[in-house]
């Protein structure tokens, strides 16, 4: 019979996430969650909903390129309870103005490349894109 656990498997955080077992590893040892994580009395360490939910938003903060050490500074204001509402905040002002500072370039980038794209369309259909930005011999 099966030990009973009330919570998830790491492989089943996993399957929820797309995380590896790995990333999952590294996040705890990162001291990225909000609470130790759990284990069975077989070893086995046994999350909540409310581990995976944390997890997708620290992922998400991540994924935007939000430095591991800032994560790890989320969670700290975060486990350490209410009254840093105001340092929260700016953390994630911070994070927001950063974000939109890529974006803006990226859109910056994707509007040279549709440009381009555009051009060659053109050129392709007028059938005079022989020699295009051709190497000068």
């Amino acid at each position: 019979m099966g030990e009973r656990t009330d919570g998830l498997s790491i492989g089943k955080v996993s399957e929820a996430t797309g995380m590896s077992v790995h990333a999952l590893r590294f996040f705890e040892r990162e001291g990225l969650f909000l609470r130790d994580i759990p284990r069975s009395g077989g070893g086995q360490r046994i999350y909540q909903q409310a581990d995976v939910d944390w997890l997708m938003l620290c992922d998400r903060l991540r994924a935007s390129g939000m430095p591991i050490a800032t994560i790890r500074r989320f969670a700290e204001l975060v486990r350490s309870g209410p009254g840093n509402e105001p340092d929260r905040l700016a953390l994630l002002r911070e994070h927001e103005a950063n974000i939109q500072a890529k974006i803006a370039d990226l859109m910056a980038c994707l509007e040279i490349v549709h440009g381009k794209v555009v051009a060659y369309e053109q050129h392709l259909r007028d059938g005079t894109a022989a020699g295009v930005w051709a190497p000068v011999p």
